[in-house]
């Protein structure tokens, strides 16, 4: 029988929603977003990261086991591309401190 992963992809998005708030927080203190798409990169993760937790939380809390299936696997496509977003934006952070 599969592990389930809904309670880590809600933990793990949970934690990575806070970070991005906090990109995004510094952003606007600093003012180094400028000409770049970081704000963007960064808010969109925050979403994204925000619908993961909402459907992880559906998947543990449904009693169905198919909608549990569909949900988790939502959640989890959810939280690799903001993954993939928060990988952006810190590479675009990191371009921009060292130019």
């Amino acid at each position: 029988m599969m592990e389930k992963k809904s309670p880590h992809i809600l933990n793990a998005s949970s934690n990575l929603l806070g970070f991005s708030l906090i990109i995004i927080t510094s952003l606007k203190i600093t003012k180094i977003s400028g000409n770049t798409h970081l704000d963007e990169f960064a808010g969109l993760s925050c979403l994204l990261f925000a619908c993961s937790c909402f459907f992880s939380f559906l998947a543990i809390r449904t009693k169905s086991e198919q909608r549990e299936t569909k949900y988790e696997t939502i959640a989890d496509y959810l939280f690799l591309i903001a993954l993939f977003c928060i990988v952006l934006a810190v590479v675009i952070v990191t371009v921009k401190i060292i130019d």
